[in-house]
């Protein structure tokens, strides 16, 4: 049985014109995670782009991904990551696919052995699925009618001292193709990973969020 990655990728971005090929690292933003899928096959038999843009499908098979052409139906700015996935599943014949791995290109950097670690635990206690997650430590609240209701916290109390809350950082997901077929990514017993890596804050759907990125990738490097 086969375990596929999934990199969907439309045309259209509100925020970053061709946001999934912009240049990032010297590469398409859509390149690293392809790169990644690739450095993974060990665990990915096949790598997916799902879009509905002939530039993204030009640089997706330049990079050795395969192509699913994504119809204008599903390619619109509310539609769910899910149904992308659903269409490649049903598109590819769902026959021999037992697992996929959902590749986000707005997260291009990854711990290099995060995947291997997820599928390890994702295989051995037998979970669904596993997505990944990073605590965040910021007090939240809320505002209405001119005055703040703390969230999170009471006020005065020091940070160190919150309840841990956690956030979806993007960075990897893994589900049983059975479970996207019943349009569900995330399942009630999906494991969630945590990640303490400062790659779990890069997410890049603006202009800024690009700037930090590459801040962050050139400090990383400057490191080695």
């Amino acid at each position: 049985m086969k375990t596929i990655a999934i990199i969907p990728a439309r045309g259209g971005s509100k925020r970053i014109p061709e946001k999934n090929i912009q240049v990032f690292a010297g590469l398409p933003l859509l390149a690293h995670s392809i790169l990644y899928a690739k450095q993974n096959e060990a665990i990915i038999d096949e790598i997916y782009v799902s879009t509905d843009n002939d530039e993204i499908k030009k640089i997706a098979l330049q990079f050795g991904a395969k192509v699913i052409d994504r119809p204008a139906s599903i390619s619109g700015d509310l539609e769910p990551t899910i149904t992308a996935l659903k269409h490649v599943l049903e598109s590819v014949g769902i026959k021999d696919v037992e697992n996929i791995v959902l590749l986000q290109p707005t997260n291009p950097l990854r711990p290099q052995d995060l995947l291997n670690d997820a599928f390890k635990i994702y295989e051995e206690a037998n979970y669904d699925s596993l997505f990944t997650v990073s605590r965040n430590h910021q007090k939240f609240g809320k505002i209405k009618d001119n005055k703040f209701y703390p969230f999170n916290y009471k006020i005065g109390q020091r940070s160190q001292d919150l309840e841990p809350l956690f956030f979806e950082n993007g960075l990897l997901y893994i589900a049983k193709a059975s479970l996207v077929l019943n349009d569900i990514l995330i399942s009630e017993k999906a494991f969630p990973l945590e990640v303490d890596h400062i790659f779990a804050k890069v997410d890049i759907d603006t202009l800024e969020d690009l700037e930090y990125a590459n801040f962050i990738n050139t400090m990383m490097n400057s490191k080695k």
